[in-house]
């Protein structure tokens, strides 16, 4: 059976659209419909925390977390994050495509999927419904307020996940690469009825939002003077790896491209990219771009996806590959001789796509996915291709740059600068001081 990581936001309920991945399991569907919260029976939480200290945190404050998952088998990125008083472990799914971080709540909940960790036992430190953060969510000023006092959220996906639910605020607990713990006060989603269309189940709790929007949690640790509003990860093709907010990284080793003014959901690039196969100009340009941790693989738009298996059409003339038809892993694998262990065993067989990216018309960033960027080995031994059409999922003509196209590389999403980097790392080693520079 195939089981991608996908998650575009393609429907507007009271949330933005975005891209986001949310496979955390399946229940039957109840026939009684979508539940509504209840404020009297959520568990109390204090208000009180800790000083943010802000007089003695520096502009190169950060935080960093180690990453757990990989592209394939797992089919996700998950961090721990310490939320509530007391503060309690969560599981949550790396995100760059949505804004909001939400738990699966027992509030109490309609609909869950089985979670690693018990529920969330929400705080009763509601958001009211005019605050800016809920406004935020729904990206304008012009929304209904059932509820004055709270703010409701419904969201729902490409894979036709669903989540409803209510925003608060409760504490996060965070230690900062200055060696300081600090207990931070930030809004969260409870979610407290979701539907899953898909029977897998995956260990997680809940979304850790990093888009760009207000509710997301680099920008609400912004506003807080606690850090630069720039978020970055390394994903390392083993597993594992690490994500960051604030200044973790040395920029003059990082290629830069700006980021799209336009479109304020996304981490798009502003400039067209061309597609390069194997160093040569492939006729395919004018592509626009997006990155995307909610997205296990990557997706071209129908033009540059047919150009890219026309390519690999060619390529493999000669080669000792033959299509493995009875591989549903993904649509396109690829057998030898025999079983493949590694995909440096079968890289020599294929070249590097590069999308080069054009800012200005002068200056080019180019972005390049080494074969181990675009292919992994099934578990029944055959290379199968990590970038599918984005048709068929209905993006259009957009074209995602997913987990599997970021493996073994810094990215860097600099808000502030409103700048995208990246460039090769080993993302096996997790900075530990505020004093490396990576």
């Amino acid at each position: 059976m195939k089981s991608w990581k996908l998650g575009f936001l393609v429907l507007l309920v009271l949330f933005s659209t975005s891209t986001c991945s949310a496979w955390f399991g399946s229940k039957h569907k109840s026939s009684s419909g979508r539940s509504s919260f209840h404020p009297d029976e959520a568990s109390s939480s204090s208000s009180s925390s800790s000083p943010y200290i802000l007089n003695r945190f520096r502009a190169g404050s950060s935080v960093v977390f180690p990453v757990h998952g990989n592209v394939y088998p797992v089919g996700f990125y998950n961090v721990t994050l310490n939320i509530g008083q007391p503060p309690r472990p969560y599981f949550l799914d790396i995100d760059t495509g949505s804004d909001l971080t939400w738990l699966q709540c027992d509030a109490p909940c309609s609909r869950c999927s089985q979670t690693p960790h018990p529920l969330y036992r929400p705080s009763n430190d509601f958001v009211p419904c005019r605050h800016s953060l809920c406004a935020s969510l729904h990206h304008s000023d012009n929304y209904d307020c059932e509820v004055p006092h709270q703010c409701d959220y419904e969201v729902q996906y490409a894979d036709h996940y669903s989540s409803l639910g209510v925003l608060l605020h409760d504490v996060y607990t965070l230690n900062f690469t200055n060696g300081v713990q600090l207990k931070v006060r930030m809004a969260l989603g409870c979610g407290y009825d979701q539907i899953f269309p898909d029977p897998s189940h995956h260990p997680l709790d809940g979304m850790l939002g990093l888009g760009r929007g207000k509710t997301s949690l680099t920008s609400q640790l912004n506003s807080q003077g606690l850090v630069r509003n720039v978020i970055g990860h390394c994903l390392s093709a083993q597993g594992g790896g690490y994500i960051f907010f604030g200044d973790v990284y040395d920029s003059s080793r990082l290629t830069w491209t700006p980021m799209s003014s336009r479109d304020y959901k996304h981490y798009s690039a502003a400039g067209a990219a061309e597609l390069l196969f194997g160093g040569k100009k492939s006729g395919i340009g004018s592509l626009h771009a997006v990155f995307d941790t909610g997205s296990s693989y990557t997706y071209f738009n129908p033009y540059a996806y047919q150009a890219l298996i026309s390519w690999l059409g060619k390529e493999s003339g000669g080669k000792p590959l033959k299509e493995a038809h009875d591989d549903q892993t993904l649509p396109l694998c690829w057998r030898g001789r025999r079983p493949f262990r590694s995909i440096y065993e079968v890289r020599k067989y294929f070249k590097p796509i590069v999308l080069s990216f054009t800012s200005n018309g002068r200056s080019k960033a180019q972005f390049e996915m080494p074969p181990e960027a675009y292919l992994i080995i099934s578990n029944m031994g055959n290379v199968c291709l990590g970038i599918l059409n984005g048709s068929e999922v209905g993006m259009g003509d957009l074209n995602l740059i997913g987990d599997i196209s970021m493996l073994n590389k810094v990215m860097v999403f600099d808000n502030d600068k409103q700048l995208i980097g990246w460039t090769p790392a080993d993302c096996d080693q997790v900075p530990k001081s505020r004093d490396v520079s990576i």
